[in-house]
């Protein structure tokens, strides 16, 4: 069960991040770079890039990490992460908040995008790239933030998750070992009251073995 909430955790961290990088990749370098180009330039290469997104390795992330953050949340409320279960909340309600902002917002433009047909074609490029453009980039930064939130969250989750295991793992740890104290006696060793120690170079006196009488 431990293994298993591990690597789920560790999974919807991964697949989370990769998002984030990926929306925010777009928020920083690519739409500032196609907001430099001709219309003609950017409408079409957006066109491009929404038929190459969808592919099984996006969808894969995409979709993915919505049941291993669920997974993870089901597996740290029955196994021994609850100290976690509130990052891993968060982290899931961001998810899906972003989520629903692809879905419900840039999906959608990037349809009409497409419907708008080629770019050679299109007598108001203009008007096109301006229906398109400021909300896409205005709702692809919400989502980029969300799915940055949600990465923070599985982050911190690990954090609190490990610091968790770790009084679990070390029971028998050194205080078990601990041999500062001083030894019990064993069955062989004679209390120092019963034969005190003879001073340096003085010879010891004679003790008469255990259970034997002496006789003049």
């Amino acid at each position: 069960m431990k293994a298993l909430q591990t690597a789920t955790l560790l999974a919807a961290t991964l697949t989370t991040g990769l998002m984030a990088g990926l929306f925010a990749a777009f928020t920083y370098s690519v739409m500032p770079g196609l907001g430099r180009s001709s219309d003609h330039a950017m409408i079409e290469t957006m066109q491009n890039i929404n038929k190459a997104i969808v592919n099984p390795f996006f969808m894969l992330l995409f979709m993915g990490s919505l049941p291993l953050l669920a997974l993870a949340a089901f597996l740290a409320w029955r196994g021994h992460g609850r100290p976690a279960l509130p990052w891993i909340f968060a982290a899931l309600a961001l998810y899906l908040i972003a989520f629903f902002v692809t879905s419900g917002v840039n999906v959608p433009l990037n349809d009409k995008l497409a419907r708008a047909g080629d770019p050679r074609h299109i007598k108001d490029l203009a008007a096109v790239r301006s229906e398109f453009e400021n909300a896409w980039v205005t709702w692809n930064a919400v989502r980029a933030l969300l799915h940055t939130a949600a990465f923070g969250c599985l982050v911190w989750a690990l954090v609190v998750y490990g610091a968790h295991r770790l009084p679990e793992t070390g029971k028998a740890g050194p205080a078990a070992y601990d041999t500062s104290g001083p030894a019990p006696a064993g069955p062989y060793q004679r209390p120092s009251a019963q034969r005190p120690a003879a001073p340096s170079g003085a010879p010891l006196p004679w003790v008469p073995p255990t259970g034997r009488r002496t006789t003049d």
